[in-house]
Formats: C-alpha cells, sequence, structure tokens
C-alpha cells in the first residue's frame, strides 16, 4: 500500500441560506437577534484516502456534493468541520481561468496562475514552450485575455493547469472543453499523468471514462458517500441512485405516471426551473408537461439509447383552428440540438375548442450524449395563415443522459463495426 496523498477525514460542509441581502448582511454584522437564515448540508461527514498513484473518481447525481469535495481538497473553501490533509503539489481543473485578469495577455496570465500555484518564475518560464504549444492559440498569447473567444480563453486555462507538471491532478468535468481535437489531446495528456504514476481525482459524468481510467470510484448522494469500490460496483449503483433520486426527494410522489393522480401535476415530479422564460398570448396554455423514461417513470434523467416520452398538457382558453405542438432539446450553451412538432411529423391536430384540453405525447430513442440539456415546449398554431405563438416555455426543465459511451459530438450514430 503507496503513501497517502490525500486523506479526507469527517469532513462536512454546511451553507447558510438567506432569503434577502440585508437578511445576509445583519447575520455578517451581529445585528440581528433572531437566526433569519436556514441551514444547507452539502457534505456530511466524509471519509476518503486517496494513495500516491492511484486514479479515483467521484460519481453522483447533481447537488450531491461532488464539485464541493473538490473544492475543499484544492482549498478553494473551507469545510465546516472535519479536516483534510494533502501530500503533493495540486493543480486543479476546477473553474478554469477563475483566477485570470482579463486586462493581462495571455502570457501575463500564465506567470499569475502559476504563481498561485506556487510555482516560481523560473519554474513557469521553463514549461511556458509547453503550454503555449498545447494551447495553440498563436499570437493572441501576447493579447488582453478580454480579446480571446470563449474556445481560446478554455485551451490557454487547460494548458497551464495541466502542464504545470502536478503532483495531483484535480478534474471537475474539464476533458470536455473544446474542439474535439483539443479533448483528444487532453485525454492523451491524462494518461500521460497516469503512466507516470501521478495521483488523478476526477468527477465527470462520462461514466465510461470512470471504468477507462479509475482504479476505484466514490459515489456521493446528497452530500453523503454512499460506497466506494471498483468502478464497475459505483457505476451500477450510480445506475440505481438516478432512478432513486426522485423517491428520495419526494418520497410519495414518485409514482408511476397517472393522469388521474390525485390532482398532483406531473411536472411536481420532476426538477422544473424556476426562472423559465415565457410568453404567448394564451389562447392555448401548457399546464403541465412530463419526461418519463421507458418504465414509466416521471424522471429529468434518461439513459442513452432508451426510449423515453415527453408529454405535454395544453389547456385551450379560446378556440384554436390549427395548433401545433412543439419541444426542443438545447444544451447549456444555449445550441439548439434536436427538436419537432406535430407539423413537422405530418401529424394531423383537430381544431380545438374553446375549454378543450389536449394531451401530447412525443416518444423517441435517446440518442444525446451523456450530459445535460434543457428542453423547452410550445404551442403555435395559425390564424388566417398568420403564424401565431400561443405559449413557450423556453427551458423549462433540465434533462440528464447517463451513458457509458460517448462518441465524437453531440449524437451517437449508433454505428456497426465489422472488421474482416
Amino acid at each position: 500500500m503507496g503513501q497517502t496523498a490525500i486523506r479526507v477525514s469527517q469532513v462536512s460542509k454546511i451553507y447558510k441560506l438567506y432569503d434577502t441581502p440585508s437578511a445576509r448582511l445583519k447575520d455578517a454584522l451581529g445585528l440581528s437577534r433572531k437566526k433569519n437564515f436556514r441551514e444547507h448540508a452539502a457534505l456530511h461527514d466524509i471519509d476518503l484516502e486517496i494513495r500516491k498513484g492511484e486514479t479515483i473518481g467521484i460519481i453522483g447525481t447533481n447537488g450531491s456534493g461532488k464539485s464541493t469535495l473538490l473544492k475543499i481538497i484544492t482549498g478553494v473553501i473551507r469545510p465546516s468541520g472535519g479536516e483534510v490533509t494533502v501530500q503533493g503539489r495540486i493543480s486543479a481543473l476546477l473553474e478554469l481561468g477563475a483566477g485570470f485578469n482579463q486586462e493581462y495577455t495571455g502570457i501575463e496570465n500564465v506567470y499569475l496562475q502559476g504563481t498561485m500555484m506556487g510555482f516560481s518564475r523560473e519554474e513557469i518560464a521553463a514549461k511556458m514552450d509547453d503550454i503555449l504549444e498545447f494551447a495553440d492559440i498563436g499570437a493572441f498569447v501576447s493579447q488582453p485575455v478580454k480579446t480571446y473567444s470563449s474556445g481560446m480563453f478554455v485551451r490557454l486555462a487547460f494548458a497551464v493547469a495541466i502542464n504545470i507538471e502536478p503532483e495531483i491532478l484535480i478534474v471537475d468535468e474539464a476533458l470536455s472543453v473544446g474542439d474535439v481535437f483539443f479533448q483528444a489531446k487532453c485525454y492523451r495528456k491524462f494518461e500521460e499523468f497516469k503512466e507516470m504514476g501521478k495521483t488523478i481525482l476526477f468527477v465527470s459524468h462520462d461514466l465510461s471514462s470512470i471504468t477507462k481510467y479509475c482504479d476505484r470510484a466514490v459515489l456521493l448522494n446528497k452530500g453523503r458517500k454512499v460506497m466506494e469500490g471498483t468502478p464497475k460496483e459505483a457505476v451500477d449503483r450510480y445506475k440505481m441512485a438516478l432512478v432513486e433520486q426522485k423517491e428520495a426527494e419526494r418520497l410519495e410522489n414518485t409514482a408511476l405516471w397517472k393522469p388521474e393522480a390525485s390532482g398532483e401535476k406531473w411536472r411536481d415530479s420532476i426538477s422544473v426551473n424556476p426562472e423559465t422564460l415565457e410568453y404567448g398570448d394564451k389562447q392555448a396554455e401548457i399546464i403541465d408537461f412530463a419526461i418519463v423514461d421507458e418504465t414509466g417513470k416521471l424522471s429529468n434523467v434518461i439513459e442513452k439509447g432508451a426510449s423515453f416520452t415527453i408529454k405535454m398538457k395544453v389547456l385551450f382558453q379560446e378556440a384554436v383552428a390549427e395548433p401545433i405542438f412543439a419541444f426542443t432539446l438545447k444544451n447549456l450553451m444555449g445550441i439548439e440540438l434536436t427538436g419537432t412538432n406535430t407539423m413537422v411529423e405530418k401529424q394531423l391536430v383537430d381544431p380545438a375548442q374553446k375549454g378543450a384540453v389536449r394531451i401530447v405525447s412525443f416518444t423517441q430513442k435517446m440518442t444525446l450524449q451523456g450530459g445535460e440539456y434543457l428542453l423547452s415546449l410550445g404551442c403555435t398554431g395559425y390564424e388566417q395563415e398568420e403564424f401565431k405563438v400561443h405559449h413557450r416555455l423556453y427551458d423549462v426543465c433540465s434533462l440528464g443522459v447517463i451513458s457509458e459511451k460517448n462518441t465524437v459530438g453531440y449524437f451517437d450514430m449508433d454505428s456497426l463495426v465489422e472488421i474482416e
């Protein structure tokens, strides 16, 4: 058994949640006699030991505390309880470029980041050629960072973090940055680190990366360590946790989809965006919606390759002669990846009278890569050949896709490979 690189002992993190900025200010100044905040426990008594040379994966559903744990290990935030000891110099790929000065040039920011990591100017200068070659942003290295595209910004930040030759590399979903060629370069560097016997700790939704690279994997759920074991054991348990996520959150509200279920709405059993953008004349109104997995459960999480259904319930406040129902899926950058509507699908929709309710279902196979997406819904139509928007809900909820195999790009072509 090798030396310990990272030891996490009984670590907890509790955040204070305030309803208003003034409540936060009063508490900070000690002006309030009453407790005007709620406590949210992001981590509960986490124990973890990582030995030098190990590659450890951390997986878990959204909100499980993965990123919080990494930030505590790297010293970005302090734990509320417990302690962390680290033997070795850390390079963390968490919030890439968070410490960059927008007014500095790329070169100046390389020195700034390296100094923040504890390296001397001489050590950084010795690595400069490797960093600039890896980033591959040309003459822009001499320009202020504020002139960079988001892609160039991320490439430089990643190049700094990964070429400083740390003893411990900590990665939070950062291997998915940039274009596919840059990603390939990042993965090659990652494999080099592993071959060199570096200690690697990383979070990823790409379960294939966890099983490919990791010696062990740790599963977190709601701030607690559920288990640690082989990557396959952890991934199998993670899939169960995804299925159980809504059961754990809502307990009694996770029944199979039933339109007659005790007056509750479908949307009550999935995570809905509180800042949904909506508009339209409301002649037709989307009053409920759902994502239904292939087992019939309401869920924001779908396995790649599985069948799933997007449902919406529409109430017609006025008569609409030619209603059209639609959905769209976007990535987190707002790029529309796919979607359809009843007109495109050549699905005849009868005129709707005032007071009518229609339930529309779109069922398809999930071919998007593993990751997080945003769902938008719409009901439109034509009135005397004029296009009308009755109701649109933009980014109404998230849709998470879990995958054991992510191919290039947004979609999996589900290729059949034959070698003769």
